[in-house]
């Protein structure tokens, strides 16, 4: 797909050599390293939209099973009292 819709910034010479040498280090030019870095936050940042909106019903069920009691699960109890890697 043709790239057709402009972005430009104004940036500080500071904040211009940062963003040169990061896109260097992953062979990357300026342009690409910006884009990436933007989209991937801004789906981290719509990810972590904490409201939602559910029908009454959606709800009720959502609700219910976040109040449920939790299944006895024996595999995440032993893996819980398993040391982490960093730990051993």
């Amino acid at each position: 797909m043709p790239k057709t819709a402009p972005i430009n910034m104004r940036v500080e010479p500071s904040q211009h050599a940062l963003l040169t040498k990061a896109a260097a280090l992953l062979h990357k030019d300026r342009s690409a390293f910006i884009l990436d870095v933007a989209c991937r936050e801004a789906e981290n940042v719509l990810l972590d939209q904490r409201l939602f909106y559910l029908s009454e019903k959606a709800f009720e069920a959502f609700e219910a099973a976040l109040t449920a009691p939790i299944p006895d699960n024996a595999k995440l109890k032993a893996l819980l009292t398993e040391p982490s890697p960093w730990e051993q």
